[in-house]
């Protein structure tokens, strides 16, 4: 379950929706933040969709509300999405998919616990994924009016040490079926290359076993 990821500026996405276009590298240079932010859900982030002249970026919250209590569904199970009975995501995932491009996201490993330097509370380690290019991530995302909601899928070799899902990251040239196309045959992710390190709490200092990167 996808919980945390690097956004991207406006402005960088829209380099990423030109690269995109031109079917050309995602050679971004280093914007305005240095410290780039970390989206969690219920924040906004750009979204790459498609419009009447092509792709579109536009601003969404990060999070479906859930009329029925105050928590928000922030991730969406290709598997339900595209079952007989896919629920609440019936109309986004034929009609809303859109992209979000990211540089990096998070997931919390299922056992590996670490104790936090302030307080020395007892937590799950995070893990932090990249492209091992340092290009931008491209995730696959639902949305609706106002909100979009991250695909996941089962975990390639690099994440299911961590954890059970993954985001549906996609190659470049998979944007146009994702967005376009016959987008059910996108759920193996078994040759999408990434890189992980431990994402600790600053003060924190790992034993040398857990300083190396997951190969």
């Amino acid at each position: 379950m996808c919980g945390r990821f690097v956004m991207l500026t406006y402005d960088e996405v829209l380099e990423v929706v030109q690269c995109m276009e031109l079917k050309a590298p995602f050679n971004l240079d280093p914007d305005w933040p240095a410290v780039r932010p970390i989206a969690q859900p219920g924040s906004t982030a750009p979204v790459v969709s498609v419009g009447e002249e092509g792709l579109v970026v536009q601003t969404y919250k990060w999070g479906f509300d859930r009329y029925w209590n105050k928590e928000i569904t922030f991730n969406t199970r290709l598997e339900t999405a595209l079952s007989p009975k896919p629920g609440i995501w019936k109309t986004p995932i034929k009609e809303g998919r859109c992209i979000v491009p990211v540089m990096a996201f998070f997931e919390t490993h299922g056992s590996e616990m670490l104790t936090h330097p302030h307080g020395g509370k007892s937590i799950k380690r995070q893990y932090r994924f990249a492209s091992p290019d340092g290009h931008a991530l491209l995730l696959a995302a639902v949305r609706n009016a106002t909100s979009f909601s991250i695909v996941t899928t089962t975990p390639n070799r690099w994440v299911s040490p961590v954890h059970d899902r993954m985001p549906l990251v996609l190659k470049p040239e998979e944007v146009s079926i994702w967005l376009r196309g016959r987008y059910k045959r996108l759920p193996d992710r078994s040759d999408i290359a990434l890189v992980a390190a431990p994402d600790d709490p600053a003060g924190y200092i790992a034993p040398p076993e857990q300083q190396c990167l997951l190969i």
